[in-house]
């Protein structure tokens, strides 16, 4: 009893504690780690505003190292003189320009180098330009007196000889040459400049007309009758621009070549040397320009009179900058120039300056997927043509020794002409017809056919109009030939002058990816239209008209252009330029002057024929009248043994239908010669933008020479061969397979395709049903 009373003790004074201890004790506990957690977290705050002290005493002491920098380097600044100054930010933004420059492949780091190029050069000249309007590099020197003394200077002339010599010269005679200035040079200097132009030009006593002109900004220019000395401002930044261009080249060739961008230091030292030498004229050339001057202008002809020693084939520059080439050299020393451009703002007695250069297109890589116009510049919406170089217009043909024979087939994907007509790379294969005959059909045709083949294509347009060229273009695109072609368009739109340029920068670019070592397909559409264009530069020119109005030279004019288009040797890369120039005939008149010509040039000719094509004939290919003189070298065997009939077999078909057209009672043997030659004539029809490969033109060769269609219909023939090609295709692709590796066919490898074929025949046409369908 006792230990039931103790226990019941335990549990009640449990029970007390409990409720009478336990609670406070847990509120005290509670309110401890509150105190404890509010603490901690004042600690953490004031630890986060410790450190956001720190940081802003860091940040105002590096404020302060800041504009310490700033105070000292500004002090630097002024310790500088102008020039140094105007020469260091030169310097120091080449340098920025150049760590910009950040590149990932070849394309993006020529058009980057470019870009940099570009953006050093401006920023060279307009520090220079800086350098001499402050003119602080010689402060002691009167700025007028400096550059008449930089010129005589750089001429290596003794000034008191000089002065002795002119002070011989009879004043009374005529100012033969002019000295336009800002601050006229007093009688030591004059007399030096005289002396200069006399040993410079050749003339005697030389004797200025002085004009004042301001509008000049800085220095001098002296003009004789066909010389200028442009010491001007303009004139003397031209020639630091073009040096500096000049040294740019140099690097940027270097860095194409390893992949890298020039060195800063070799830029940084290049800018320096260029703006020092600048301020202090030491390298401005005192060799005069050679100059002439408009005597008349029109239908994009200046007649210039001047430029004596002028090239033919020279460029020359307008006063308003439009460029000009060169093009007759008269007897009584005029010379006649083509306009390459807008001729509306050149007039008589307008000026003409010799650049010493021949006509010239860029070339590179980067002309690939472009449109380009005669001069080689982008006429599409793509960005800027970055050129790995230039190349002159006109080149001579490689000699005998540096050409290869034919002998790699450049197939065209038509039936008709890779089995007939073949062309090989290297040769000049000429496509001849009416107008609105496929001529451009054919030449698009083989340039989709190219894909996959490491052929590149140049398309060049020579006065056709916008909307078809556009046509082309869109073609090319949509079936993903513009990866590897060009097209070079001069429109009915452009200049005579622009037409007649076009064919030969065209083939300026193919030559450099022919002696690349690659592979070049050309067309010329159409070299008529380039004919006339020549035509009309002659009579405009004054030139004695031939045959047809046409100048004398006009066999040369395509013949040159031609003989560009060959197969180097493998010494020279091997490389290869295939042309196909296309003619368009007047009523099917092949005798005519320029057809003749241009069929004596090429390697051979396909003639399409009206008739046929209004036939439905397509492509019209006159087999009677075509012919290709080296391709057939080029030829696979595979090819040559499938086709070896096909051509007079056609021809015996075409005999004797005219001879039978009248008949009505022919023999079998008549009737299935004509049943074979129609189904010939019906299996080289070919839609438009629907090549066939090697395997698939073999196999259909041989099926019809060995007359396996004779049961099928002649009216079905187009749509039995796609169908006979697709089974080819799916359940007989080891012959396919083995005429593509072994280029050539075995009597075994024959036999398989004719038993093929004819399983493959019988099944679509039995010979019960044909029967039938015969009674």
């Amino acid at each position: 009893m006792n230990i039931l009373f103790t226990v019941i003790n335990v549990l009640i004074l449990f029970v007390i504690v409990r409720f009478a201890l336990l609670k406070p004790i847990r509120k005290i506990i509670a309110e401890r780690k509150k105190l404890i957690e509010d603490t901690k977290a004042e600690a953490e705050k004031s630890k986060e505003e410790a450190a956001k002290l720190v940081q802003d005493k860091e940040a105002e002491l590096a404020k302060v190292d800041e504009e310490k920098k700033v105070i000292i380097s500004e002090a630097k600044s002024k310790a500088m003189s102008d020039g140094e100054k105007i020469v260091a930010q030169a310097t120091a933004k080449a340098e920025e320009i150049k760590k910009k420059a950040e590149f990932s492949g070849k394309e993006t780091h020529d058009r980057m180098i470019a870009q940099v190029s570009r953006e050093i050069t401006e920023l060279a000249t307009k520090a220079a330009e800086e350098v001499a309007s402050k003119n602080t590099l010689k402060p002691s020197q009167n700025a007028v007196k400096t550059v008449y003394d930089e010129f005589v200077e750089n001429a290596a002339e003794d000034k008191a000889r000089t002065l002795e010599k002119s002070e011989k010269s009879d004043e009374k005679e005529e100012p033969n040459a002019e000295l336009i200035y800002v601050e006229k040079p007093d009688a030591v200097h004059l007399a030096a400049l005289s002396n200069i132009v006399a040993e410079k030009t050749g003339l005697k006593n030389v004797r200025f007309k002085l004009t004042e002109d301001k509008s000049i900004g800085d220095g001098f220019i002296i003009r004789t009758a066909e010389h200028e000395f442009d010491w001007s401002k303009s004139g003397r930044l031209a020639s630091l621009k073009k040096k500096i261009e000049d040294e740019i080249a140099k690097l940027t060739k270097d860095a194409r070549i390893n992949g890298m961008l020039f060195e800063s230091g070799q830029v940084i030292s290049m800018i320096k040397e260029n703006i020092n030498g600048f301020a202090e004229g030491a390298f401005l050339s005192t060799d005069p320009a050679e100059i002439g001057y408009v005597k008349t202008v029109g239908d994009d002809i200046a007649l210039v009179k001047g430029l004596r020693h002028a090239e033919y084939g020279e460029i020359v520059i307008f006063e308003n900058g439009v460029k000009g080439m060169v093009q007759d050299v008269k007897s009584d020393g005029t010379v006649g120039i083509i306009i390459l451009g807008d001729d509306e703002k050149i007039y008589e007695e307008s000026k003409v300056v010799r650049t010493y250069k021949m006509a010239g297109v860029p070339v590179g890589n980067g002309f690939i997927g472009r449109v380009v116009n005669a001069l080689g510049e982008k006429v599409d919406d793509g960005e800027e043509i970055i050129a790995d170089g230039y190349r002159a217009v006109e080149q001579p043909a490689p000699g005998i020794i540096d050409r290869k024979s034919v002998s790699v087939p450049l197939e065209t994907g038509i039936l008709s002409i890779d089995s007939m007509f073949p062309v090989g790379r290297g040769q000049r294969e000429l496509i001849i017809g009416d107008r609105q005959t496929g001529k451009t059909a054919i030449a698009i045709d083989t340039i989709l056919n190219q894909k996959d083949k490491d052929v590149i294509c140049i398309y060049c347009a020579i006065g056709q109009k916008s909307s078809t060229v556009g046509q082309v273009v869109r073609t090319l695109k949509k079936y993903g030939a513009m990866d590897y072609s060009i097209v070079v368009n001069s429109p009915a739109s452009d200049p005579a002058p622009l037409q007649y340029i076009a064919p030969y920068s065209a083939t300026t670019i193919a030559e450099y990816f022919m002696y690349a070592g690659k592979d070049v397909l050309i067309i010329y559409d159409d070299l008529s239209k380039h004919a006339v264009a020549y035509r009309t530069i002659s009579l405009l020119l004054k030139r004695s008209p031939g045959r047809e109005a046409y100048p004398g030279d006009v066999f040369y004019l395509h013949s040159r252009l031609l003989e560009r288009s060959s197969r180097l040797s493998d010494e020279l890369g091997g490389g290869s330029i295939t042309a196909l120039p296309i003619i368009e005939t007047q009523a099917g008149d092949v005798s005519a002057y320029i057809p003749t010509n241009v069929i004596s040039i090429t390697d051979g000719q396909i003639y399409l024929e009206s008739d046929l094509f209004n036939s439905g004939m397509r492509p019209a290919v006159n087999v009677g009248l075509s012919v290709s003189r080296v391709g057939g070298a080029a030829q696979t065997k595979a090819m040559k043994k499938a086709a070896g009939s096909v051509r007079i077999d056609l021809a015996q078909y075409r005999e004797m239908q005219v001879f039978t057209q009248f008949s009505s009672d022919m023999d079998d043997a008549t009737m299935n010669q004509l049943k074979y030659g129609a189904d010939l004539m019906e299996l080289l029809k070919q839609p438009q933008y629907h090549a066939l490969s090697l395997t698939d033109q073999v196999v259909l060769l041989v099926v019809a020479t060995n007359r396996i269609l004779m049961n099928v219909p002649t009216d079905e023939i187009s749509s039995f061969k796609d169908k006979l090609l697709a089974k080819f295709r799916s359940e007989y692709s080891d012959i396919c397979e083995e005429i593509i590796v072994d280029k050539d066919i075995s009597e075994d490898l024959k036999d398989r395709i004719i038993k093929a074929a004819a399983k493959y025949v019988d099944e679509c046409y039995p010979p019960e049903k044909v029967k039938n369908s015969e009674i």
